[in-house]
């Protein structure tokens, strides 16, 4: 399928690369988004190769713009690429995904308290269009585009806390622990639920309650998944 083809069917994508990292071309980032979508939702499966002749193929482009692709996914923890060996699909484990929630846990839980010093109600509304965004993907039944805006509501809320060397840090967490939870069946929940666990995390925003939207934030990347409560205490 091209990439002018790709482009007209998908629904939304992931948020650019964070600051920082080389420029990739419009093609190569679309390219990236559409094998992002794909790795997410287990239609690439873990530890599969990925040849860049095929691809390139497949997009109706370079092999250079299929490589610009790969390393931002590659910079993402999604794939690896080894010389002379190829790219593969990353592993979805457990084990991995009980760091990142730690991680997550530790950046977010922080985050959030400087996010409130710094803008105070308004955090609340701009939360709120993704909360109505997630909304809706879950009343389509979109899977991957109620997970990419998740991730934006939690993405643009850390950005809030102005720590930009840690924003690519937690983006990572993010992006791995949907991916867990997606490939796992029985981590899953109702799409509308899923969207509507962001409602405390507003209402304490709105309050400007730090304590409350550091419990709030605890509460919900704990139960993330099945585990989450057995390897963190929920101290904030």
């Amino acid at each position: 399928m091209a990439v002018e083809n790709f482009t007209r069917s998908a629904t939304a994508g992931p948020a650019a690369p964070a600051a920082g990292k080389a420029p990739a071309s419009r093609r190569s980032f679309l390219i990236y988004t559409s094998l992002q979508r794909e790795i997410v939702l287990g239609m690439l499966a873990p530890q599969s190769a990925l040849l860049e002749l095929d691809l390139a193929h497949r997009f109706e482009v370079s092999q250079g713009t299929v490589r610009e692709a790969l390393l931002l996914l590659q910079e993402e923890g999604l794939v690896h690429r080894q010389p002379h060996r190829g790219t593969t699909v990353a592993d979805c484990r457990a084990d991995d995904a009980e760091e990142l929630i730690r991680l997550r846990h530790d950046i977010e839980c922080r985050g959030v308290r400087r996010a409130i010093a710094h803008q105070g109600k308004a955090l609340a509304d701009a939360m709120g269009v993704h909360l109505a965004a997630m909304q809706a993907a879950a009343k389509d039944g979109d899977e991957y585009l109620l997970s990419v805006h998740d991730r934006a509501f939690h993405a643009e809320l850390f950005a809030h806390a102005d720590l930009p060397p840690v924003q690519p840090v937690l983006a990572r967490a993010l992006v791995h622990a949907h991916r867990y939870k997606i490939l796992h069946p029985d981590q899953n929940r109702d799409l509308t639920e899923t969207a509507n666990r962001h409602v405390v995390i507003i209402e304490a925003l709105a309050a400007e309650d730090p304590d409350r939207a550091a419990q709030a934030l605890s509460h919900h990347i704990t139960t993330i998944v099945d585990f989450g409560p057995n390897i963190l205490n929920g101290d904030t």
